[in-house]
């Protein structure tokens, strides 16, 4: 691993497709060398589209394979645990999809069997390596709007499941929760990478619209050590779609979306500012960068399990009282 690292993915899915898997193609120092997949005419026809070396429909042949250094994880959070502790037990550096495993519990066992290992691991919580997201932390650290005071978050969703065919993001067994768990988590982890970690969450889920076993709506409060308070909704049976931040400050206030292309604006007693940053054509890849580049001894992956693990016991405590 002196000069490239070797990646091998585990759940060479749809989210591999552009989101993640040209990132290590295109990375500086980094080489996709081989994919897998349980359907082994899948991980075939995967492997010839985006010119990749070897196939398995074996988890377990890929991450023992000697030409593989580090693994990525793509697979549903049922599975994260399973193929992280394979990966380090082989002695691999891995790299977890998120929401990082079923719940907090199982997060911390991947830490530390990592350490125990000796190996890193990271998380695709890619949103920190953004340009988009890393100007909002700027405006922050030269106190664009002053001390920071509160954050609120409200996410809305149609519902557009078909009872007979769920998806798996909302079943239980397979992804831990449902829309929240894979959408708020993105906006949890942004915020603990833009205000810090929370201290301290308590919150109410719920299932309004009875089409599926997962909640549906889920509101908190949080408070973060710096003593920033928070609030969030997220409904996703709710008559349109639409999803925004507000961190208000005593001289200003920044406005930005998690998921959508909207400037980020910001609003002080001197009027309105907006900032348009496009993502990559491959959303992934600036994360991939820090990941690659800490691996060759170059830098530092932002994003790690043990910050994960803070975004996880939120959306644990966001989600412990169900009405």
């Amino acid at each position: 691993m002196e000069n490239t690292i070797r990646w091998g993915i585990v759940g060479c899915g749809n989210v591999t497709e552009v989101k993640s898997g040209p990132g290590f193609q295109q990375a500086a120092g980094s080489e996709l060398v081989a994919v897998m997949r349980r359907n082994g005419e899948l991980a075939e026809d995967y492997a010839r589209r985006h010119r990749v070396g070897r196939w398995y429909d074996d988890a377990d042949r890929l991450i023992g394979d000697p030409q593989v250094d580090a693994v990525y994880v793509a697979t549903p959070p049922a599975s994260h645990k399973e193929y992280v502790l394979a990966a380090a037990g082989a002695g691999k550096p891995v790299y977890v999809e998120k929401p990082m495993a079923m719940n907090a519990g199982e997060c911390e066992e991947m830490i530390e069997a990592c350490r125990k290992a000796g190996v890193p691991l990271f998380v695709a919580y890619y949103r920190r390596a953004l340009p988009r997201f890393l100007k909002v932390k700027q405006l922050l650290s030269m106190g664009a709007i002053g001390e920071v005071r509160f954050v609120t978050t409200v996410h809305t969703k149609k519902l557009t499941e078909d009872p007979g065919s769920l998806p798996w993001r909302v079943r239980p067994e397979i992804s831990g929760g449902g829309h929240f768990f894979d959408l708020a988590s993105h906006t949890l982890d942004l915020l603990d990478f833009l205000l810090g970690p929370i201290r301290d969450a308590a919150g109410r889920a719920g299932n309004q619209g009875k089409a599926y076993e997962a909640e549906d709506v889920v509101s908190g409060t949080y408070v973060f050590e710096s003593g920033v308070q928070g609030t969030g909704v997220w409904c996703f049976t709710a008559y349109q779609g639409g999803e925004m931040n507000e961190i208000v400050g005593s001289q200003g206030k920044l406005t930005f979306s998690t998921f959508g292309s909207e400037p980020i604006r910001l609003t002080t007693a001197d009027g309105i500012g907006d900032y348009s940053l496009e993502h990559p054509e491959h959303i992934q890849q600036p994360l991939i960068q820090t990941i690659v580049d800490e691996l060759l001894g170059k830098g530092r992956c932002p994003s790690t399990g043990e910050s994960a693990l803070r975004t996880a016991k939120v959306m644990d405590e966001l989600v412990k009282i169900r009405s």
